[in-house]
């Protein structure tokens, strides 16, 4: 497979690497982005894991809590300025609403909106506002009690990243600090019964890669992976992770402290996994010149 300069810019945009160590990593993985990634780390030369999708999408992520029951809904819109528009926060914000009543985004998309579907709604506002827009997704979340909590808030229940926390016992303050570490932190899962098993057999094997470069024999190997895993684990995981508010705490000990038991969380952040193509006007211009 041909390695073009572009594949070679976005690898060293979230590596960190050098240009010539992601070229090679590319080459040696034939282009596999994914597989250069864990090529880089595994030889020591990327900076960071970051996520291969890049996060551009705008739009904005409402909550609304009833009872019982949280639902975090994702509205996209092509630039940050619709999600500034009072039209389109209000359109947000009565799905949002709906959505606590529906089980997925197709039966949120097909339900009752003001005499229209959602679907017709949204039609309807794309064609006042002018921009494409959709309904990505949503998440809900029960439990005895379920805080909600918006980081960088547009308007009051919606912003760029929107979180839910169940609990059973405790208060809403201590529901608030752990959504706001949530926010912050962004857990992969609540707990290691949770977690990917894929995701977790992936980082045993780039950690025992990285192991095998150093040299050390197999049993020592072994010994440094139990340990590996246990720190993988412990980052990964929201109940093991250490309290932002107080780092001398897991968040499990937090909340047991203040007499609660954590049960789920919902996460979602505008745009989160979405690739967009980032336009090159220097590029354009010089094509444009050339032709």
């Amino acid at each position: 497979m041909a390695i073009t300069a572009s594949m070679v810019k976005e690898l060293r945009d979230s590596t960190g690497a050098g240009m010539m160590d992601a070229k090679k990593a590319l080459t040696e993985t034939n282009g596999d982005m994914e597989a250069a990634v864990d090529w880089l780390r595994t030889k020591g030369l990327a900076k960071a894991a970051k996520k291969s999708g890049r996060t551009a999408a705008e739009g904005l992520v409402a909550v609304v809590v009833e009872g019982n029951k949280g639902v975090a809904v994702e509205v996209n819109s092509e630039t940050d300025f619709v999600g500034k528009n009072a039209e389109f926060q209000e359109m947000v914000s009565g799905i949002a609403k709906i959505a606590v009543n529906v089980a997925d985004v197709d039966a949120l998309l097909a339900a009752d909106m003001g005499g229209k579907t959602v679907a017709d709604t949204l039609t309807d506002k794309i064609a006042t506002i002018g921009e494409n827009m959709n309904v990505r997704r949503m998440a809900s979340l029960e439990g005895d009690t379920v805080v909600s909590y918006v980081h960088n808030a547009a308007t009051a229940g919606m912003g760029k990243i929107g979180v839910l926390v169940a609990m059973n016992g405790g208060d809403e303050a201590i529901g608030k600090q752990v959504a706001m570490h949530i926010a912050a932190v962004n857990p992969a899962a609540l707990s290691e019964a949770e977690l990917d098993a894929s995701v977790v057999e992936k980082e045993k094997q780039v950690q025992m890669d990285i192991a095998r470069e150093s040299g050390k024999p197999e049993q020592v190997i072994e010994k440094m992976i139990v340990g590996r895993m246990k720190k993988f684990v412990a980052e990964a995981t929201l109940l093991n992770q250490q309290f932002v508010v107080n780092p001398d705490l897991t968040v499990e000990e937090a909340a047991k402290e203040a007499g609660a038991t954590i049960t789920g969380f919902v996460r979602l952040e505008v745009g989160e996994g979405i690739e967009v193509e980032k336009e090159d006007f220097a590029a354009e211009v010089a094509k444009a010149a050339q032709g």
